[in-house]
């Protein structure tokens, strides 16, 4: 009997820069667990899956609205705060640092962003959060599919040192898109290949302005890695047009988990 592809689960990652005053932007990475079934002991920017807390709180807010983009949002937020203990989208900035621990315990602890953000008087704008990119493997892909959207989020002053979650995150580590593709070339640090090509992406920018715009000039379509045979054999692609500088890699050399 041949099996029914899985319904690709919503999800969503936050992009997460900052101001370099050496140059380019550096970009919030974080090392997931070896013990991780997807992208074990990879780099990745910070995320994961949307709940249905949040899929209600997208139809409190704006019931009329796109849903499935700001259910996104508000995961994209979560995550980041359960994860990195960053507070993204603060209406109040200034609030940030000191409320980024209590709800980050009360997230950690099954609380909602919305019912924990209400506690505590906290409003967010997630208008804050810039559309980037949006993947998602085939139907064909044999494992557990992500619907990913991206989002770029512009970090202000971030107090301390960011500490990350001990579960699934082992590593929290700020550096320029460049610097993590010399760091896996190097073979130091492993990325998968959505990875890759979004940094490469990332690269392009030299500031901050840089990136918004460019952000802004590229629509964002839905991205699925197409398998295609050439004379030297397979490639991983994924379509010209969207802002990528490569779009094509050897299947063989293409790390996808």
């Amino acid at each position: 009997m041949t099996s029914q592809p899985q319904s690709a689960r919503p999800a969503a990652t936050a992009v997460v820069a900052r101001h370099n005053p050496s140059g380019a932007p550096h970009f919030l990475m974080q090392e997931r667990a070896e013990s991780m079934t997807f992208a074990g002991g990879a780099m990745v920017f910070p995320g994961g899956a949307v709940d249905k807390a949040d899929q209600d709180h997208a139809v409190r807010i704006a019931p009329q609205g796109d849903i499935e983009d700001l259910a996104a949002r508000i995961a994209v937020v979560r995550e980041t705060i359960e994860e990195c203990g960053l507070v993204l989208g603060l209406v109040d900035e200034a609030r940030a640092a000191e409320a980024a621990p209590a709800l980050r315990r009360a997230l950690k602890n099954g609380a909602s962003l919305a019912s924990v953000a209400n506690s505590m008087g906290l409003a967010f704008d997630f208008d804050r959060l810039i559309p980037f990119a949006r993947w998602c493997p085939p139907s064909t892909t044999p494992h557990r599919r992500y619907d990913t959207r991206f989002y770029i989020a512009i970090a202000g002053h971030v107090p301390g040192e960011l500490t990350p979650d001990g579960g699934e995150t082992t590593r929290l580590v700020w550096h320029t898109a460049q610097e993590v593709l010399d760091e896996a070339d190097a073979r130091r640090v492993k990325i998968i290949f959505p990875t890759r090509r979004n940094l490469e992406r990332l690269a392009q920018c030299e500031s901050i302005a840089a990136l918004v715009a460019h952000a802004q000039a590229h629509q964002v379509r839905l991205i699925e890695p197409r398998v295609e045979t050439r004379a030297d054999g397979d490639y991983l692609c994924i379509p010209e047009g969207l802002g990528y500088p490569v779009t094509s890699e050897p299947f063989s050399t293409a790390s996808r988990a």
